[in-house]
């Protein structure tokens, strides 16, 4: 079992470090290479290289590796705009593709070298956030030819070769106000999902059309779903009564999201939960964050969870990177 650090993304505080579960906290200093009051969007780790991670800014990108102890700042278009989704191929870990505000697609093949902006059109106007922003964007687990891009508010996008054409698609969307999109292998065939403002949305053919899924909670605002990394049939969804929000909670489903549970975080949530980290290296071993900074833990799957002593200000993101 590798040892793990915790990666936390701030909207003001830039990136914080745990390498104890969560019990004490490193936040590298400017000299390090990223400004220590960076507004961080985005955190995305390196499936081969232990101690790596991408971090989008509102200043470009930024390469952590734990050797070195310190950022690195890959130039390029990004960098006059806020990166607010990262995701790598699996086959291949250099090729990235970053999802940024205003919204827009850039790839880049050579490890964050070099970037290309990809021929994708997105709404220009968005009445909650000004400009409309990816959310994100994933490789679809099968095939990494395929791209999913929620945009916030554009619907969802979808690419089969790579990112050089796309498909819009919101046939039976509640909303087009998509925070997070996922692919889940059912026994009866693929599942997608989607979370939005107004509800969770699942669809069996692909994309092509959505259904509503009513939530057996007090809120429909939905903000991450992610398949837990043991790679079973465990999904998580994060819940609460809005931006940030003054409450919610944490969703678990054991039945490839047929059916939810709330996994009752201890004590008083004070914002709507944003999102769960996990790793493959220690599936049992979980994180989920509330979007004001309370941060738990669950070192048993995500059957029980306690409460971190920690509190942040504003969080966007949240990585677990094997060191």
């Amino acid at each position: 079992m590798a040892d793990l650090t915790l990666c936390v993304g701030t909207a003001g505080m830039s990136v914080w470090f745990s390498r104890d579960l969560g019990e004490t906290w490193e936040r590298p200093y400017s000299e390090s290479g990223l400004y220590l009051e960076s507004r961080v969007w985005a955190l995305s780790s390196h499936p081969a290289q232990p101690g790596e991670v991408l971090a989008g800014t509102d200043s470009g990108i930024y390469r952590w590796r734990e050797s070195e102890a310190k950022w690195t700042h890959l130039p390029g278009p990004l960098d006059q705009l806020c990166t607010w989704s990262l995701a790598r191929q699996r086959g291949n870990p250099d090729v990235i593709v970053a999802g940024t505000q205003p919204a827009g697609l850039f790839r880049s093949d050579d490890a964050g070298h070099s970037w290309q902006q990809l021929p994708v059109s997105f709404a220009h106007e968005c009445i909650f956030v000004q400009h409309p922003r990816v959310t994100q964007v994933i490789f679809d687990p099968d095939d990494d030819a395929t791209l999913w891009a929620g945009v916030e508010i554009d619907a969802i996008h979808r690419s089969r070769d790579g990112g050089q054409h796309w498909q819009r698609l919101d046939q039976g969307l509640v909303s087009g106000d998509i925070h997070s999109v996922a692919v889940v292998r059912a026994p009866r065939g693929r599942v997608l999902f989607a979370a939005t403002n107004k509800g969770l949305h699942r669809s069996t053919d692909e994309g092509e059309n959505w259904q509503l899924q009513t939530l057996d909670s007090p809120w429909q605002y939905t903000r991450s779903i992610s398949a837990a990394a043991s790679g079973d049939h465990s999904l998580f969804l994060t819940n609460g009564n809005g931006p940030p929000g003054s409450t919610g909670r944490l969703l678990h489903s054991t039945d490839f999201g047929e059916t939810w549970l709330d996994v009752q975080l201890p004590g008083e949530t004070n914002s709507t939960p944003w999102c769960v980290a996990s790793h493959p290296d220690n599936p049992q071993l979980l994180f989920t964050v509330t979007n004001l900074g309370q941060l738990y833990r669950s070192d048993n799957g995500g059957q029980s969870w306690q409460k971190l002593k920690r509190e942040f200000g504003e969080v966007r993101a949240l990585a677990l990177i094997p060191r």
